[in-house]
């Protein structure tokens, strides 16, 4: 039926799902975020004594998804390159996008290589983070 991946090397999950599901050869991540994998802490964020976020750094959290999502796909028997599509969630579009993209950009330098894409803005994401990718890849057997 299907394969169940628990990453140890990526951050856990918020809730009660695996951090991917293989079925046949593909793969099917859950929603990835920033998080640091050993502190939980999120890369780029300020925050209040409160716990609201001040300021956060896209960039950061940018380069510590796919950092998260590398480490899934490893998991998984994976590689960067057998992405095929993935879905970006920002939580501000107009501030982010741009900067976000430049990143992308560095991780996919040729465009006729890289997955599939589809960015969207939406006004909150579960944890105090700023981006989440989910992504399907196709793997070999």
């Amino acid at each position: 039926m299907s394969d169940v991946i628990h990453a140890a090397t990526a951050p856990e999950p918020v809730g009660a799902y695996p951090h991917a599901r293989r079925v046949g050869n593909l793969l099917f991540l859950s929603g990835i975020g920033p998080r640091d994998p050993a502190t939980n802490a999120i890369p780029g964020n300020e925050v209040y004594a409160d716990g609201r976020v001040r300021k956060y750094d896209i960039e950061a959290q940018a380069r510590a998804v796919f950092a998260n999502v590398r480490a899934v796909l490893e998991a998984s028997n994976a590689r960067w390159e057998d992405l095929v599509d993935v879905t970006v969630y920002l939580t501000d579009m107009a501030r982010d996008f741009k900067a976000y993209n430049a990143v992308w950009a560095e991780h996919f330098p040729d465009a006729g290589t890289a997955p599939c894409r589809t960015t969207l803005g939406i006004t909150a994401l579960p944890t105090p983070i700023a981006i989440e990718l989910k992504c399907i890849a196709v793997v070999k057997e």
